[in-house]
């Protein structure tokens, strides 16, 4: 028996594939936090690049200062998204559906409502406001749920980071175990090479947010559109959201641009949006993701149109890192590692 478990420990191709096994089979179960687990390494991997950033210029300033100062900016854009970005967007909501009642009503479409009521029975309208009920309900019940787990990933990373020295040193403690070492070792192996790729695509994620928020606010600065600032805040926010992003910003830019100049305005809108996401989707996405990752533009699009499939939205951000991850760890591609920035200090 000891001899087999000598073995088994020595064979560092075996005993890496069981921890990764493991490691799915955990994820798998854990599929339910999915959102607040994916959502602190985000927040934790930016916070703490962040911090290096700062420190090549300021090397003296301390870490605990540097991130109370980032979550004390962070929690006041959210509270300006909040308070001032989403009552504009209800207004306008509410304005339009005043509208298009008002319209349906008006006279002129009187014989519309009458054709209507010719063809559509009593039963199928009420049944498909149960339909448009329940979708109601159920994205109200995801967005609290994306809520909670927001606000958990905010103050699980807020806590690593703040004590991000004594965290790296309290985790390579785990290294240097008399005991399943090797099972440590390979769970550093395995979150080292993810963190890389996953990084490198968020990277890229991030210039293709900047052009389509640049090119954005230009397009609603020639349109005198309202709220500049607060709408091309949201179009960064959901371009880091890729592919989809785009497409689900192009509802609240119709509710602005149907108050501000009618329905003229939201066909400029809709047509700017073709645009920009024909040129994410067939210029920026694959060009950035693939001069990052190294990977052909074809199986850039291959990747994530699967890993849409599997994984919904999540797919689309997490599935080009996890397919360059097992290119790394089965040999088949060694992914580009960053220079180290410089270390952490108190």
């Amino acid at each position: 028996m000891e001899n087999a478990w000598a073995k088994f420990t020595s064979n560092v191709h075996l005993h890496r594939t069981v921890v990764l096994l493991m490691l799915i089979a955990v994820l798998y179960v854990a599929r339910g936090m999915m959102n607040t687990i994916l959502l602190t390494f985000i927040f934790t991997y930016l916070i703490v690049h962040w911090i290096r950033l700062v420190q090549r210029w300021i090397p003296k300033l301390p870490v605990t200062v540097i991130v109370l100062v980032t979550y004390i900016l962070l929690i006041w854009g959210i509270y300006y998204v909040v308070t001032d970005y989403l009552p504009m967007i209800i207004n306008e909501l509410v304005k339009m559906v005043d509208s298009l009642i008002k319209f349906y009503q008006g006279d002129d479409m009187k014989w519309f409502m009458r054709y209507v009521n010719r063809y559509v029975s009593t039963a199928t309208i009420i049944e498909q406001a149960k339909h448009g009920m329940s979708f109601a309900v159920d994205t109200l019940t995801r967005i609290g749920t994306l809520t909670i787990s927001l606000f958990m990933s905010l103050i699980l990373s807020f806590f690593y980071t703040i004590e991000l020295k004594q965290m790296n040193e309290f985790s390579h403690q785990f290294l240097e175990t008399k005991y399943l070492n090797w099972l440590f070792g390979d769970i550093y192996y395995f979150g080292k090479t993810f963190v890389n790729t996953f990084g490198v695509v968020l990277e890229a994620q991030f210039f293709i947010a900047i052009c389509n928020t640049a090119l954005t606010m230009i397009c609603l600065s020639f349109m005198k559109m309202p709220q500049i600032f607060a709408l091309g805040l949201m179009v960064f926010i959901l371009s880091l959201v890729p592919v989809a992003g785009v497409i689900i910003s192009l509802i609240p830019l119709c509710l602005v641009g149907y108050q501000s100049g009618g329905i003229r305005d939201v066909i400029y809108i809709i047509i700017m949006i073709m645009v920009i996401h024909a040129l994410e989707a067939y210029v920026l996405n694959p060009k950035f993701m693939s001069s990052r990752t190294e990977l052909p533009i074809f199986y850039t699009f291959v990747v994530l149109l699967v890993a849409e499939h599997l994984w919904g939205t999540w797919g689309l951000i997490v599935g080009v890192p996890v397919f360059t991850f097992l290119l790394d760890i089965f040999g088949v591609k060694s992914v580009q590692r960053h220079r180290g920035p410089r270390s952490i200090r108190e």
